[in-house]
């Protein structure tokens, strides 16, 4: 019996039939169903929501509301109410920050993020450090990319407030024992926030067990629509909260004079919401669901393994973190000798072949290891064998392409 080809469910690889795509960290490509669930609510349901009292207003709340639910259900969240709709990762980190932070963070007290966070785990941090004349401390990582216990409880301290930190690292791929640095951290009095853009996708997430304070992810890295994202916020924490932005749907009276605010999840999510956004998540949650993370682990380790494994036999390639390929979860960045990471990106290019290039939005770690920058490459479970072996044969090709002759 043939494996099945996931491609088929793509219209992107009907379109394209040449097309290797290995930036899946940056962001997926959408099935059909995920596009035709989108199409359908806006043919058929399309009302503002939460607002109205007609028959169509009330089947987009309902497509709202069960996305929610699907997404609860999706990581293990206890309640919808722990359930925000943002825009994307980005904006649930920054939510926290805003909300959270400027609350509960005070002159003196310490916030500790890993040196491995993208911008968007780092910058909010930065500037509420700055802001509220606060301490912003790094925790490093080995060479290989990893983070010991030992290492955190060294770090903390008992003014620490919170510690931020990846699942899966976007540059080196490696999953981070996060159910045992919420244990760490919970004992020191410290919050956790987990961003889960490259783990939520990839393995099964569960936020209960992981016993993390706040998880943000991003819907475009998880088959479904850009601008709708998620952020898991423990019911007690959200609760104590204040609004993140202020206008209409966020409110429940309003006077001269002031405000009460809806109850959770809604008081954070101010204006006209992105049903068809939340719609296609949904829908993607639901194909995610139906080929299973058993499959999909299985799909993408296989793979990583085998680009691994080929790209360690080329003397001029340097890949960067752990030794192993079973560290790398899909994603597998690396350099060329002699060549800049864009002149190899753009080598792939000429083959059909999209790579990523640059310092992929985490330049302190760069700086810490001593790189300016790197290739990306990144797999999803609709990548296969033939997408490994034209990868490898163009990275073969690299250096003589840019005139080094071998």
């Amino acid at each position: 019996m043939s494996e099945r080809c996931f491609k088929d469910d793509l219209p992107v690889f009907q379109l394209y039939k040449n097309l290797d795509y290995l930036d899946n960290a940056a962001t997926t490509q959408k099935p059909l169903c995920v596009i035709e669930a989108v199409g359908s609510y806006y043919r058929r349901e399309n009302a503002n929501p939460l607002r109205g009292l007609y028959d169509l207003s009330v089947k987009a709340t309902e497509a709202y509301e069960n996305a929610r639910e699907a997404v609860r259900s999706f990581i293990g969240a206890k309640r919808t109410s722990e359930i925000v709709f943002t825009r994307n990762a980005t904006e649930s980190l920054n939510l926290i920050a805003y909300s959270w932070g400027r609350a509960c963070i005070s002159e003196g007290d310490e916030i500790l993020a890993a040196i491995s966070e993208h911008h968007s785990d780092l910058l909010p941090w930065q500037q509420l450090a700055r802001e509220k004349g606060a301490v912003l401390k790094y925790l490093e990582c080995d060479p290989q990319g990893g983070y010991s216990a030992e290492a955190l409880k060294a770090a903390l301290t008992p003014r620490t407030r919170l510690f931020a930190i990846a699942q899966v690292s976007n540059i080196f791929g490696r999953v981070n024992p996060i159910k045992e640095f919420a244990e760490i951290c919970h004992a020191n009095g410290t919050l956790i926030v987990c961003d889960g853009a490259q783990s939520v996708p990839h393995i099964q997430v569960d936020v209960r067990e992981l016993d993390v304070d706040f998880l943000a992810f991003s819907g475009h890295k998880l088959y479904a629509p850009m601008g709708i994202g998620v952020l898991y916020g423990r019911e007690e924490l959200l609760e104590k909260m204040p609004p993140f932005l202020y206008g209409g749907e966020m409110i429940e009276y309003v006077t001269r004079e002031g405000a009460t605010f809806a109850e959770l999840p809604h008081k954070f999510e101010a204006g006209t919401v992105n049903v068809g956004g939340a719609v296609g998540l949904h829908a993607a949650i639901d194909y995610i669901n139906s080929i299973g993370f058993d499959e999909i682990t299985k799909r993408e380790d296989r793979l990583t393994a085998l680009a691994f494994s080929e790209m360690k036999k080329l003397p001029c390639v340097s890949i960067i973190g752990s030794d192993r390929a079973d560290e790398h979860h899909g994603i597998i960045s690396f350099t060329v000798d002699g060549v800049h990471p864009h002149d190899v990106a753009a080598v792939f290019d000429a083959d059909n072949i999209a790579v990523r290039a640059g310092h992929h939005c985490a330049q302190p770690l760069h700086q810490y290891l001593g790189v300016q920058s790197t290739a990306r490459m990144s797999l999803a479970f609709y990548n296969d064998e033939r997408d490994i072996e034209r990868f490898i044969e163009t990275l073969k090709t690299v250096r003589r392409r840019m005139g080094y002759g071998g």
